[in-house]
Formats: structure tokens, C-alpha cells, sequence
């Protein structure tokens, strides 16, 4: 079988791009965190601060203590993400990058056709790319490039080879080129699933690769199993659509926030930004989740249900409804407010006397002049002394739009 699929991982990317951005950082060691106090944890850190053992979810005193003289950078996620546009035009420039296949902030995966299947014109592709990259966006930028028969292990061979590595995996390499990989070394073996193999035998990858498809899919507890088996062996398998199901926002308060009132108007800021989102998407809401989490560990969470909508009024009662349901006189460590119920207006039967349509209108002329004038021109007043608070955070399989989430 031809090669199929290019693979980039742009290396410690939060990271490479704070370097980019700030010349005196260049072969330091770095750690971006989500804010500067020692009770966080690093989100990235760049490969001279990896010598040392930090890396991401290092608790911020362990890693100053592991890597003297590491410095510590406050995360600054609009600059990822138009760093990571000028990226993408960078490879556009080279082959075609389509929507569905950027995978994150920092992965994007490219399909090959014609000539570029064969192994010479790939690996001169990926090459010009690595030029282009460092010629138009920036010589810190650094990217390792897989190329292989499917997404999946083109994703693992840009993984073998760090930083700035190209890798190759052909058909007829498998699966010995991969024996010498640990479990959790494979997309799609965390934790939990690396427990469920070792509980039926299977601890090395090689023992993963021989195991039949009907084991393999008692290990997954369902069809992903069968999935795994034929990527595996360099077949290709159509990926499961994204299915939207809920939409959120949750931040860690900094010490001066972890209030009673701190958090509920940190709540309502993650609420507006996440009700603006949900119209940008043309979508509505039938269910709001709160969640709360407390010092040493401790949580409370709930829901409420209703019809769906996208009106911001109604999502601000729920979260009243919410709020006073929780455990009275504790100060939150951490809020998240999550929309679910997900669905288009088109799968909604309208209401036969419908009250919100003059809050439909405020609530797009409010999202007008935020597009227009910056995202806290007008906003309703709960999150009054939380403006400055819950910037916008980057998930890993969702890259942020700036029009809507930037602040």
C-alpha cells in the first residue's frame, strides 16, 4: 500500500512560540503556565526545560526545583492560535489543509495523492515544509513530520523522532517498527486502557499488535478495538465524525478570587463566553451543568434541564438556579459552567407562544457590538468585577475562535 498520510507535530509549541516571540528565551529552559503561582502546573514546557524532567503537568515548585534557572511564562492563548494560523498557511502553501483534518493547536494532518503517495516525493514534501515554516513563520517553530498509511501512524511516527524529527512508517515495516514503542506511546492508550490490556496479558506493544481482533475488542469494550486492530496493521479506517454534544468553560481561580463572590462572577463571565460561542455555532442549549471544585480534592456538581434555547438571560437564571444549590460557606478552588443538550433550531419544535424573541434580538445586537468593538464591550453585570478573569484557554482538540473567545 502507498503512503497516504503526512503528519505535523509542531514541538513544545506553547513553548517554541514564547521563544519565537521573545529572543532572550531562545535556548532556555521555559514553562508556560496557566498562571504564575507554585501550586500550578506547567501546560508546556520547551525541550531545554524537558532535559531537566519538567514537563506538562509538572507542579510549578517541583519543576523550579528540578531545572534552576526555568522560567516561568503566564500562558498567552491568542498568540497560539494565530501562531497556529500563520502555521497552517505555511503547509497550505505546500499541500492542501483541510478543516476536519486539524487535529489541535499543535497537529495537523495532511492526505496525500498522486505522486506525493510515493516515498521520495513525501519526504521532499515534508522537507519543503520544515523550509517554509522556518523561512516565512520562524526558525523556533520546529516540527516533527510522520508519514505513513494512515492518520494514526503517521501521527506515531511524527512521535518517534522529537524535536524536529521525519519519520517514515511503510506497510511492509509493520510491526516490528513499532515493538520498541510502550503502550502509552499509541493515540488512544491512556491510563485506564493501558490497565485493561495489562489485566488481559498484553504489556508490550508487540504483544498488542498479535493480539487477534476479537480480543482487541473486549480490551476497547467495543468497536474502537476493531479499529485499532486494522490501524495497526497500516490499513486505513474512516474516522468517527465529531458529534458536539456540550460546550463549556472552567478556570482555576487565582488566590484572590477564591470567594463566594470572586467565583460567581468568574461563573458568569465563563457563562456569557460560552453562550456567545453557542450562537456563533447556530446552536441551542437544552441543559446547564455547574461544577465546583474545593480544596483537598473535594467536588460538587449538578444540572439543570430545560428548553433548549440560546438565550443568555435564561442560561444566567439556571446558573442562579445552580448557585444556591451549592454547598453553602466554602470557597471554590476551581469553577466550570457546561452547556449540553446540544442541538440545531431546526430540531426544535417552537414554542406555540414564544416569550424570548425581544431577548433573541438583544442577544444578537450584544454579540454584534462585542465582534465589533472587543468581547467585554457590553455584558451583563454579574461578571462585572470578573472581566479581567478567565482568559481564554486552549482544549486540545478544539482550537478557539478569536472572534468569539478572544479577550
Amino acid at each position: 500500500m502507498s503512503l497516504a498520510w503526512l503528519f505535523v507535530d509542531f514541538n513544545s509549541y506553547f513553548a517554541s512560540v514564547e521563544q519565537h516571540l521573545n529572543p532572550r528565551l531562545r535556548g532556555k529552559p521555559v514553562a508556560v503556565v496557566p498562571m504564575n503561582v507554585d501550586s500550578t502546573c506547567a501546560i508546556a514546557a520547551s525541550y531545554e526545560a524537558k532535559k531537566f524532567g519538567v514537563k506538562t503537568g509538572t507542579r510549578v515548585s517541583d519543576a523550579k526545583r528540578m531545572c534552576p534557572g526555568l522560567r516561568i511564562i503566564e500562558a498567552r492563548h491568542e498568540a497560539y492560535v494565530e501562531w497556529h494560523h500563520a502555521l497552517l498557511r505555511a503547509i497550505d502553501s505546500c499541500i492542501e489543509v483541510r478543516k476536519e483534518n486539524v487535529m489541535s493547536i499543535d497537529e495537523v494532518a495532511c492526505e496525500l495523492t498522486g505522486r506525493l503517495r510515493e516515498r521520495a516525493a513525501a519526504l521532499e514534501l515534508a522537507r519543503r515544509i520544515k523550509t517554509v515554516i522556518a523561512r516565512d513563520v520562524g526558525e523556533c517553530l520546529r516540527s516533527s513530520i510522520g508519514i505513513s498509511t494512515n492518520v494514526f501512524l503517521a501521527k506515531t511516527a511524527s512521535d518517534m523522532q522529537k524535536p524536529d524529527g521525519l519519520m517514515v512508517i511503510e506497510k511492509d515495516e509493520l510491526p516490528s517498527v513499532l515493538h520498541g514503542l510502550a503502550l502509552r506511546d499509541l493515540c488512544g492508550i491512556g491510563w485506564n486502557m493501558e490497565d485493561r490490556l495489562h489485566a488481559i496479558g498484553i504489556h508490550t506493544v508487540e504483544q498488542l499488535c498479535a493480539a487477534p481482533k476479537h480480543t482487541l475488542h473486549a480490551a476497547w469494550r467495543g468497536i474502537e478495538g476493531e479499529r485499532m486492530f486494522e490501524l495497526l496493521r497500516g490499513n486505513s479506517v474512516p474516522r468517527p465524525s465529531a458529534q458536539h454534544s456540550s460546550l463549556g468553560h472552567s478556570h482555576v481561580l487565582p488566590p484572590e478570587e477564591r470567594h463566594e463572590a470572586g467565583a460567581r462572577a468568574v461563573l458568569h463571565r465563563l457563562l456569557q463566553k460560552a453562550a456567545m460561542r453557542l450562537r456563533h455555532n447556530g446552536w441551542l442549549a437544552g441543559g446547564l451543568t455547574l461544577s465546583l471544585k474545593y480544596p483537598r480534592g473535594s467536588r460538587w456538581g449538578d444540572e439543570l434541564v430545560f428548553r433548549e434555547t440560546s438565550d443568555t438571560m435564561e442560561f444566567i437564571h439556571a446558573l442562579q438556579t445552580l448557585w444556591e444549590r451549592r454547598p453553602q460557606g466554602l470557597a471554590p478552588l476551581a469553577v466550570g459552567v457546561t452547556l449540553s443538550h446540544l442541538t440545531t433550531a431546526e430540531n426544535v419544535t417552537p414554542a406555540l407562544f414564544p416569550e424570548s424573541r425581544p431577548r433573541e434580538k438583544l442577544d444578537r445586537a450584544l454579540d454584534a457590538l462585542n465582534k465589533r468593538y472587543g468581547k467585554q464591550a457590553v455584558y451583563f453585570a454579574g461578571a462585572h468585577t470578573a472581566l479581567k478573569s478567565a482568559p481564554m484557554r486552549i482544549a486540545f482538540n478544539r482550537i478557539p475562535d478569536l472572534e468569539t473567545e478572544g479577550d
